[in-house]
């Protein structure tokens, strides 16, 4: 009974079905623990890989979290994209770490080096542990950070000494929860939020990330189907909504917005995304849900906000609507999906062009003609996302993977290793750019050793399109370091 055993043994009780890794001395003793407990083993070819593909695994695997264990120095270093990427996705997920013996640390052993101090600013915790029959201890504390408030990821270092001693075979491994508590928010919030409501006539709901994080897309549907209020999706709330849903719009966001007198932000944070809370009108209410209240009024304030797990918060929000007397909202539905039906009139003659070299909408429009409800379709790139995204309905599973706010190229190959593991009956498809390839592509070896049948189309303009047209623009003809041929 060694460390190696006892972390398979803890990875077990967290309901861990797998890890992805690359083979490592400092961790090999956890390989032995996790085929003890029947947890595979997914070897990838970098180790940023295997960061990518933890944080898939629980997009992909609601209430279930994500796991990489990665050698000690650039084992640890090649991993850090893959975790600020989670971070800034707030995807929970558990990185092990190496590093060498504990009784030399600071010595100067091969590959050590200060991983914790490297990994605590993109992480919800950080931290080593230093005593063999502790570990279960360790990985149940970073699970809980990882899980907790806003989610994100968690690292933990083990050394290598640490990982090979010896443990009693009754060291203590307890059941380690990996959903986060159902916090509701405060019931009077909810009845502020009416009134809110009564008040508005041009209502509109931007569905973001912790709607997913919170598993709330049931409750989100019935307060929609309540009130009637149009919702449009950015972040991680893209497929929480189905792509045929009445409350679901895309086309007419941008007027929407710049009408609307009340703003419902469901989990959808005001950065970038939204121009940092500029986009909406200065005279417009904002009602706020979210998970965690250091997410409540960042960028613009709120004038009422529910914090709390958002399937809670929808159902506390419908229960005070109800108690109202009803609303609805759908007259103003109606306008805009009269005004969404015209605009994707007029932008089907660009998805049908016989243009040469072909147009991204065309590509993006065959593609989807192929898409079926049942897929994981992952977007992997810059300009070939964001022309996917407005062209491919989300499958009605809900699964569609991007790399999220820190905009990370090369998430799509590590993405699909881990939706193709976790979810063998479907098909995965990832749509590339031919930049975003080159990062991760070598990972296909990963998917051929595993058998694992992934699909992926690349949109192929031979340059760094995103940055081409800007490029172009302010400088004309003296394009430097954006073509790729």
């Amino acid at each position: 009974m060694h460390g190696g055993i006892l972390t398979g043994r803890a990875l077990k009780a967290a309901g861990v079905e797998c890890i992805f890794t690359l083979s490592g001395g400092h961790v090999m003793p956890i390989y032995e623990g996790c085929l003890d407990e029947g947890i595979r083993i997914v070897d990838v070819r970098h180790e940023q890989a295997a960061a990518h593909a933890a944080d898939a695994w629980s997009r992909v695997k609601p209430g279930k979290i994500g796991v990489a264990v990665v050698t000690a120095g650039p084992g640890v270093t090649d991993a850090v994209t893959g975790v600020a990427n989670a971070w800034r996705a707030n995807s929970p997920m558990l990185v092990i770490g190496g590093q060498g013996p504990f009784v030399n640390l600071g010595k100067g052993s091969l590959q050590e080096m200060d991983h914790v101090s490297l990994m605590r600013p993109i992480t919800k915790w950080a931290g080593a542990c230093y005593e063999t029959e502790r570990i279960a201890e360790y990985i149940e504390i970073a699970i809980r950070h990882a899980i907790s408030g806003i989610p994100g990821p968690a690292y933990l270092e083990i050394p290598m000494d640490i990982l090979m001693n010896e443990a009693r075979w009754d060291a203590p491994v307890r059941t380690i929860p990996t959903e986060a508590p159902r916090i509701g928010p405060d019931r009077r919030q909810a009845e502020k939020a009416v009134e809110l409501l009564r008040q508005a006539q041009k209502p509109m709901m931007m569905v973001g990330t912790s709607v997913k994080w919170s598993n709330a897309q049931q409750e989100l549907r019935a307060f929609l189907e309540l009130t009637d209020i149009p919702a449009y999706a950015n972040g991680m709330g893209r497929g929480m909504l189905p792509h045929d849903s009445k409350h679901l719009f895309n086309a007419t966001r941008r007027g929407a917005m710049e009408n609307a007198d009340l703003v419902i932000l469901a989990g959808s944070v005001l950065d970038f995304r939204l121009a940092f809370g500029q986009s909406i009108p200065k005279d417009a209410k904002i009602l706020q849900l979210e998970m965690d209240y250091t997410l409540v009024g960042h960028n613009r304030a709120a004038d009422v906000a529910l914090v709390g797990n958002l399937a809670v918060s929808f159902d506390v929000l419908s229960e005070a609507v109800r108690g109202s007397g009803g609303l609805s909202f759908t007259s103003y539905a109606d306008t805009l999906r009269a005004q969404e039906a015209a605009k994707k009139t007029k932008d089907s003659s660009t998805a049908a062009s016989d243009a040469v070299p072909i147009k991204a909408a065309r590509l993006c429009s065959e593609i989807a003609s192929v898409v079926t409800d049942d897929m994981i379709v992952i977007g992997d790139g810059g300009d070939i996302v964001a022309q996917t995204a407005k062209v491919l309905p989300v499958p009605k599973n809900g699964y569609w993977l991007d790399p999220g706010p820190l905009g990370t190229l090369g998430v799509g190959m590590p993405f699909a290793l881990a939706a193709q593991i976790a979810h063998p009956d479907k098909r995965v498809l990832i749509v590339y750019g031919d930049g975003s390839f080159g990062l991760n592509g070598f990972e296909y070896d990963t998917a051929v050793r595993h058998h694992l049948p992934i699909v992926g189309v690349i949109g192929n303009d031979a340059a760094w399109g995103q940055m081409m047209r800007p490029q172009k623009g302010m400088y004309g003809r003296r394009l430097r370091k954006t073509r790729l041929h």
